[in-house]
């Protein structure tokens, strides 16, 4: 699956009818990412938050990364010039999980024509690739919004598989240590969603580069590729690094659970589970 570009290939390719994403944000440090865009970026890159753009209010329920309004995200776009003809390639720092978070978005929007740099803005400036501070600004775009709801599943779907009704899978992309419930830095309850294994998204990267789709296909490789797929992780934000590599690996019905554990948790009468569930994995 052509998810990913290079740092060579945009270099080659730049031009107005590219639109170049930034993305870079720190989750301990929220700022950080517009700062670090301030002070140098890809020539013509347009900054997206992942608080401010890539995300919606919180709220009781809903995660602490919910989805933004429809609305919100593609004025965004079209202040980007973004429009529905145009190839879009976005970057973060090279961890890899703030431009899948773009990248999911894109798609669920129904734009397929959208790349992301692989390895980051720090693979590129590695390169010595050119950066520029100026932002400039851009003319127009007209997006208009064609939703795959298919690529989403709610609570209540969530659900349906922790009581058997379907027969999907649930991934959690945390890591091991927060899925079994040994340590939990931000959400109120250690755990997991019940019956869900464990499947670390940092293992489909190496160094801000996705593996090649045989060795994702490899880390999945128990599945059959047409079994269904739910995947989270903390809020939504690194579970889509996860999604990505399942259709490297040639899924095609891979869901993302857009609250994830945060919202799961939210509900006092949902059960959480601790340990590994890897009994429920086949």
């Amino acid at each position: 699956m052509n998810v990913t570009v290079s740092s060579a290939w945009l270099i080659e390719n730049m031009s107005e009818d590219l639109s170049i994403i930034d993305c870079r944000f720190s989750l301990q440090e929220p700022k950080q990412g517009r700062k670090l865009y301030e002070e140098s970026h890809i020539p013509g890159a347009v900054y997206f938050d992942l608080n401010e753009d890539l995300s919606g209010e919180v709220k009781e329920h809903g995660g602490r990364h919910p989805l933004p309004a429809e609305k919100d995200f593609i004025e965004k776009l079209e202040s980007a010039g973004i429009s529905n003809s145009s190839a879009v390639v976005v970057y973060d720092g090279g961890e890899a999980a703030f431009a899948s978070r773009f990248w999911w978005l894109l798609n669920y929007y129904g734009h397929d024509k959208v790349f992301i740099l692989n390895g980051g803005f720090k693979e590129w400036t590695a390169q010595g690739f050119p950066v520029e501070k100026e932002v400039k600004t851009k003319q127009r775009g007209n997006f208009k919004a064609q939703t795959r709801p298919e690529m989403k599943a709610d609570i209540d779907e969530i659900k349906q598989i922790i009581n058997g009704k379907t027969a999907s899978l649930l991934i959690d992309s945390r890591s091991y240590d927060r899925y079994i419930g040994q340590h939990e830095p931000i959400d109120r309850v250690a755990g997991h969603i019940p019956g869900a294994i464990h499947r670390d998204w940092m293992d489909g990267v190496s160094k801000g580069f996705f593996l090649k789709d045989e060795e994702q296909a490899n880390r999945f490789s128990e599945w059959e590729k047409d079994r269904p797929i739910v995947v989270y992780c903390g809020s939504g934000v690194t579970a889509t690094p996860n999604i990505i590599a399942l259709k490297q690996a040639g899924f095609k019905n891979v869901k993302l659970y857009p609250g994830s554990y945060s919202d799961w948790v939210s509900y006092d009468e949902n059960e959480i589970e601790l340990g590994d569930s890897t009994h429920f994995e086949k």
